[in-house]
Order: C-alpha cells, then sequence, then structure tokens
C-alpha cells in the first residue's frame, strides 16, 4: 500500500495529524508571522503531515464516525499545537515587554513602529529587541529544535492520546508569570542606570535651581539609557540563549502533562 492510498483509506487519521501541526503553525514565532501567507502555513503543514504520517500512523486507533465526536477529537489536537506554539512565544513576549519597559524609562514612550510580524504597533527599543531575539533564535537553529519537539510530540502523546487536567492550568500560569521575570531580567540594567541619572538629575535641581532640569534630563536619560543598552547586548544575546533552552524545557513539560 503505498502512501497516498494509506491517507485515502485514512483520511481521518490524517486530518488529525494535520490540524495538530497547523495548531503550531498559527502561534509560534517566525513560523506564525502575519507576514507570512495562509497558503504558505497551510502548504508548509501538508508537507509535514505527508512526512510524518507513515511514521504514526496506527491502525489500531479507531476514529469516530460521529461528526461531533471527531470533531472533538479535532479540536484536542488543535489545541495540543496552541499550546506549543503558545509556550515558545512565551520569551517574545517577555522581550517585547522588556522593550516597553525601557521605552517609557528612557523617553521613547510615544514612539511606536508597526511590527510587520504581528501587524501590531510596538515600541522602538521593544521591536529591536524583539527582530534581535528573532535573528538569534534563527541563527541558533533554534527553529529546528522546535520542529523537533513538533515531532516529538507524537511520541510523547499520540494521536487520539490527549488528557487535559488541572495541573496543565497551572503549570501555564508559571510559565506565563516567567514572562515578566524575562521582562525585568532584560531590562534591570538599563532601569538601574535611568534610576540613577534620575537620582543624579534630582541632586543636580536642588543644588542648581536655576537649572532647566527637564530640557537637560529627557536627552540625558535617552543618551545614558543607550549607552547602557549597547553595553548590555553581548550579555543580552547570551540570556536569549538561555531563555531559548528553558523554552524547550517548558515544552517538554507541558506535553509530559498532556499525556
Amino acid at each position: 500500500m503505498d502512501l497516498f492510498t494509506a491517507i485515502q483509506t485514512s483520511l481521518g487519521f490524517f486530518l488529525l495529524i494535520f490540524v495538530r501541526i497547523s495548531g503550531i503553525f498559527i502561534m509560534a514565532p517566525v513560523f506564525g508571522s502575519r507576514n507570512i501567507p495562509v497558503m504558505i502555513k497551510a502548504g508548509l503543514s501538508l508537507i509535514i503531515s505527508l512526512i510524518l504520517f507513515p511514521m504514526f500512523f496506527q491502525s489500531n486507533i479507531t476514529v469516530p464516525e460521529h461528526v461531533i465526536l471527531y470533531a472533538i477529537m479535532l479540536t484536542s489536537e488543535l489545541i495540543v499545537g496552541w499550546i506549543i506554539g503558545f509556550v515558545s512565544s512565551l520569551v517574545f513576549s517577555g522581550v517585547q515587554m522588556a522593550g516597553q519597559l525601557l521605552d517609557t524609562q528612557v523617553g521613547f514612550g510615544i514612539v511606536n513602529i508597526l511590527d510587520p510580524q504581528s501587524g501590531q504597533q510596538v515600541p522602538l527599543i521593544g521591536n529591536f529587541k524583539y527582530i534581535l531575539a528573532l535573528l538569534v533564535f534563527l541563527i541558533t537553529n533554534s527553529h529546528h529544535l522546535l520542529l523537533t519537539a513538533l515531532f516529538n510530540s507524537f511520541k510523547i502523546i499520540p494521536i487520539s492520546g490527549v488528557v487535559f487536567n488541572k495541573a496543565i492550568t497551572e503549570l501555564i500560569i508559571n510559565m506565563v508569570w516567567g514572562i515578566f521575570t524575562i521582562a525585568i531580567k532584560i531590562s534591570l540594567p538599563v532601569l538601574v542606570a535611568i534610576i540613577l541619572t534620575d537620582v543624579a538629575l534630582g541632586i543636580l535641581a536642588r543644588t542648581m535651581p536655576q537649572m532647566n532640569i527637564f530640557v537637560v534630563g529627557v536627552p540625558g536619560k535617552i543618551i545614558v539609557g543607550i549607552f547602557v543598552l549597547s553595553l548590555a547586548l553581548p550579555f543580552y544575546i547570551l540570556f536569549l540563549e538561555v531563555a531559548f533552552n528553558g523554552m524547550y524545557n517548558d515544552i517538554y513539560r507541558i506535553l509530559s502533562v498532556l499525556r
């Protein structure tokens, strides 16, 4: 029996694989970008489904004949894909939050630009850090590891083997809380420098009342913020590598809970 004959006889099983992969490509970074046409995403999901179908096809799994039961199974597989893509995007959400904090403190809070990845208005420094994180994600072949996690998800959670329980809620809450931790760690050097700059400007305002601190302070904070940001860039790249490793650990943690 060739591949396409097997697909024709087991189309319901093939659609379950296709739906899980599609869910990942909706939410995952880079793959889920809005500037990638939907047809390309669907085509890539179809190609990967054709590759994985012979590997994970199980003739002993019975696909429900009732439409409602089959729709529930499809929804479960879609949720699994969504969860994997959502967990993989949390690091980038933390980077964007850190950029928002930095823009507000440095003085770029009113400057927003259009992000083609998400189609939303994002802060200036936040967009810079987000694009740099995407470059590090691609240069370190982290997208290959994401595809590996996709492949392993079918080993950890077989088709129709999804089990939702209370533990997944607590795990997702902890992962979302990690966004704030990532944002604080990324923005901490610049925030500390800005706070020290504000203290210095406050002392200067008390000792020299005739000086217009507002005129001096705004460009001064921008210069200090950009200078410290440039000094912290090497550590930021190292932090991203650690954060991406933690992201993959989180993906496997949540997969182990869903089985």
